[in-house]
């Protein structure tokens, strides 16, 4: 399966990359019902910081601010049940919950995928703090060029209250 696709799956909840329950279940090629029967039968593997049920104001965020990206979104999610998400770490406990060959391919997919998002964000943290160190140091070249001007149009004050125009001596072409 392209990475692609299951990175445009992974979403940021309460601070935290997560995959939803539908999505994983399609990956997972199994209902979102089994999906989440066999997390019930196993919920001891699951504490809070694997899984967690969205609120309606989460799932109003995700749902209304990546709906294009989102193609297996439910559209009308008027039950009583919002989606699980699960962390990385609850991501990988399902390989455990789910038997199958497909789900241990697809589990080691995603954990790739979640892996390569992180090697992005710390590249990008990298090249901020460059550009960081870059706009510190224009700052301080500004600064000393501002002094190095002022010092020039000083000398050239200073040597134009000295002579007049009239009183230079003449270079160049002499007649």
């Amino acid at each position: 399966m392209n990475l692609t696709i299951i990175q445009q799956k992974i979403f940021e909840v309460r601070r935290q990359k997560v995959m939803l329950d539908f999505d994983l279940a399609a990956l997972y090629e199994v209902e979102t019902r089994a999906l989440n029967q066999a997390i019930k039968r196993n919920s001891e593997s699951f504490p809070d910081d694997f899984m967690f049920r969205l609120t309606a104001k989460e799932w109003d965020e995700i749902s209304s601010s990546q709906i294009v990206m989102m193609e297996s979104v439910p559209k009308n999610r008027t039950g009583k049940y919002l989606p699980f998400a699960f962390t990385e770490h609850g991501v990988t406990m399902l390989a455990s919950v789910l038997k199958s060959q497909k789900a241990r391919k697809m589990n080691i997919a995603i954990v790739r995928a979640f892996i390569a998002l992180k090697k992005f964000v710390l590249q990008q943290t990298d090249v901020m703090e460059q550009l960081s160190e870059l706009k510190q140091r224009i700052g301080e070249h500004d600064i000393q060029l501002h002094q190095i001007y002022d010092a020039i149009e000083n000398l050239l004050d200073q040597k134009a209250g000295e002579k007049t125009w009239a009183d230079r001596e003449r270079i160049g072409f002499k007649k």
